[in-house]
């Protein structure tokens, strides 16, 4: 039996806006720990991966249950991802890198440099998720919206480079992520998971 989808689009709300809850919620009880700028930065960074991953289950998830709803929030958890990644850049910013040379910052190391190209890689995915631009692009919108199989890796190799002993949660991440591209790759093709590539005419 489906489950309704209005509760469920309200869960998938909910759910998405915990993470930002309970960090505001441990900003104001003061329980970030001994540097709070650092954590504040990691946690956002964090959600804005998991978000992402999360929507790379959608078809997966679609495909196994017979359910379309899964579809439905899908614009909700990359629009979601993409607004915990700008929160985390601005706290890298903010509160560990400064706002001075930008270019300077942004090519001083790996790690930066890769969350810098994902970053910029899901711009114009958030910019173009409305219906309207989907009519408005066509059959380039898909293509186009593929930019957000480089930028998960982007981001988990953002995440791996800054890691300074222990990767086993990015590892288990970074796993999971080639999973979700095997799995649509192995369905679709491995051209389906090529950005920016308008399908041949039939």
């Amino acid at each position: 039996m489906a489950i309704p989808l209005l509760p469920f689009r309200i869960l998938v709300f909910v759910l998405s806006c915990m993470p930002f809850a309970l960090l505001v919620l441990d900003i104001v009880t003061g329980s970030l720990g001994p540097d709070p700028g650092q954590t504040v930065t990691e946690a956002l960074g964090l959600s804005a991966l998991q978000l992402m991953i999360a929507t790379l289950f959608i078809t997966p998830l679609a495909r196994w249950t017979h359910w379309s709803g899964w579809i439905k929030v899908r614009r909700m958890l990359g629009l979601f991802a993409f607004f915990y990644a700008s929160l985390h850049l601005m706290a890298f910013l903010q509160f560990i890198l400064g706002w001075g040379d930008l270019w300077a910052t942004f090519t001083k190391r790996p790690y930066i440099i890769f969350g810098s190209l994902a970053f910029l890689l899901l711009i114009p995915l958030a910019a173009t998720s409305t219906k309207a631009m989907m009519r408005r692009l066509g059959r380039q919108w898909k293509p186009l919206h593929r930019l957000v199989y480089p930028a998960v890796a982007l981001v988990w190799l953002h995440f791996l480079f800054q890691a300074r002993s222990d990767i086993t949660e990015m590892v288990v991440y970074g796993l999971v992520v080639a999973f979700l591209l095997g799995v649509r790759g192995y369905w679709f093709g491995w051209r389906s998971l090529v950005p920016l590539r308008i399908p041949k005419r039939a």
